[in-house]
């Protein structure tokens, strides 16, 4: 990474979840994606598969973790507590995570630079959401002017998120109380409604994911990208943006 990059004021550092092998595509992607941003980044893959041993699982995972969960879905959640652990152990203040399928919208780094700063002004303890996953968004009604977050009570999947020090040391105090045995993007949903994280989105979104706009695959998508992924994206996107704007004036809907 060029030496005359540099991150928003108040972040800390930005991790990309990746799995080495089989995915050079989406590395390569992210490379290029935040190369031309000037976005400084980590890959994080110390949860990859042939990284796995039976302490390490132990450490962080229920004993029949894979009677649910299959070896993809379980190095995706470990590589997410891999970056909370690097960010605990650096004690970085402020933390940006992807997984390694990101595509922006809009002016990204202008948006991103909003995020941080009104991030600054929430209490400690939370996690902020910026992709559309979901098609999630805040009640038109409660939008603000000159405004980004907005309070929220479920994640919008784990593929683009901020999360504070304190957020991060809280999530990794539940591990060791209660294991993890579900993916990540319900693994955090179950700390939001135990009261451990609070949820806030990015709106409008900053980021789509390449598993679900059918550009790229994901560490655990089962589908291929492909054309016709796309076309039924675009057509939900459309369909579900409108519904919302639709309720502004007709609530029933």
């Amino acid at each position: 990474m060029s030496q005359d990059k540099q991150l928003p004021e108040a972040l800390s550092a930005v991790y990309v979840v990746h799995a080495k092998k089989g995915y050079e595509k989406q590395g390569a992607h992210v490379e290029k994606l935040f190369g031309n941003l000037g976005l400084p980044f980590e890959f994080v893959s110390d949860g990859d598969v042939d990284q796995f041993t039976d302490a390490l699982l132990a450490e962080y995972f229920v004993s029949d973790i894979f009677d649910t969960m299959r070896k993809g879905s379980v190095s995706l959640t470990l590589n997410h507590l891999m970056c909370l652990v690097k960010m605990v152990k650096k004690e970085q203040p402020l933390a940006l995570i992807f997984e390694d399928d990101p595509f922006v919208l809009g002016d990204f780094m202008s948006s991103l630079a909003k995020v941080v700063a009104e991030s600054q002004l929430l209490p400690p303890g939370f996690i902020i959401s910026i992709e559309n996953s979901g098609f999630k968004f805040p009640p038109r009604r409660s939008l603000v002017s000159n405004r980004i977050l907005y309070p929220a009570k479920a994640t919008r999947c784990a593929g683009a998120y901020l999360i504070d020090l304190e957020g991060a040391k809280r999530a990794l105090a539940r591990i060791e109380s209660h294991k993890c045995g579900i993916i990540i993007d319900w693994w955090y949903n179950e700390l939001l409604n135990n009261g451990i994280l609070q949820m806030y989105w990015a709106h409008p979104p900053l980021i789509e994911q390449g598993s679900h706009n059918g550009l790229l695959s994901s560490t655990i998508s089962t589908r291929k990208s492909s054309f016709m992924r796309r076309i039924a994206w675009q057509s939900q996107k459309y369909y579900k943006t409108f519904r919302w704007w639709l309720r502004y004036y007709l609530p029933s809907v």
